[in-house]
């Protein structure tokens, strides 16, 4: 039997994975979001967190949970400096940059692109934006992060995604039309979208959404924030 693996929905962009018991955040923006303010970011106990960029609505809590938990942060080279003026150690962090692929306890993740820009909260350059490919057993998991629609997506259509975390709510990345291209882009049905409702611009209609969706027999996930869902 294939060992579990799920994800929890924390609002905006940020899930974690559970990996067979290996936990991974991504993007922690909880407690600066009023949306989410019934999560307890003290409870969180992640074995590894990884941001998309230094954006604050992707960053905000990486410092309290890496320091409550020892999680290693992995991130593009120039968001892992930033970790690093944080105070988080050397040994905590991971940097690495397109195209490379971590090979971690629980599987591998590589670093694909993202078509967005990046700065962190102490106003430094951050780099460029990215997502991240999971491979896990034989799951392929794709977490976009933000990003406009980009032709580089195309060169995951081989992958064969079981699941794929979209950024849906326009104005600063993918709207759903977009997304909803960006799924074929990928070749991926399942799509779990993000960054979408926190704030009025980037505000959506759920169910016309979801319709959109499955009117071109595809899947669209819109778990609540809190809810862990089973992806196997």
């Amino acid at each position: 039997m294939a060992n579990p693996i799920s994800v929890t929905y924390l609002g905006q962009s940020c899930v974690e994975f559970d990996f067979d018991g290996t936990k991974v955040l991504l993007d922690p923006f909880i407690s600066a979001n009023p949306m989410a303010s019934h999560i307890s970011v003290d409870s969180l106990n992640p074995d590894y967190i990884f941001l998309s960029h230094g954006h604050q609505d992707h960053v905000a809590d990486v410092v309290r949970i890496q320091q409550q938990s020892q999680a290693t942060v992995a991130t593009i080279v120039e968001t892992a400096a930033w970790v690093r003026r944080q105070g988080i150690a050397d040994d905590k962090v991971i940097e690495y940059n397109f195209g490379g692929t971590l090979s971690l306890p629980f599987g591998k993740v590589k670093m694909v692109y993202a078509l967005h820009t990046n700065a962190t909260p102490d106003g430094q350059y951050g780099g460029v934006a990215c997502g991240y490919v999971f491979f896990v057993g034989d799951m392929k998991i794709y977490f976009a992060g933000d990003t406009a629609l980009t032709v580089e997506m195309k060169l995951l259509d081989d992958l064969q995604l079981d699941y794929a975390f979209l950024p849906i709510g326009g104005h600063y990345t993918m709207d759903i039309h977009d997304a909803l291209k960006a799924a074929k882009f990928i070749n991926c049905r399942n799509i779990i979208g993000i960054h979408y409702n926190t704030f009025p611009p980037i505000a959506i209609h759920t169910e016309e959404a979801q319709a959109l969706f499955r009117t071109a027999e595809y899947q669209l996930l819109l778990p609540k924030i809190g809810e862990t869902i089973p992806l196997r």
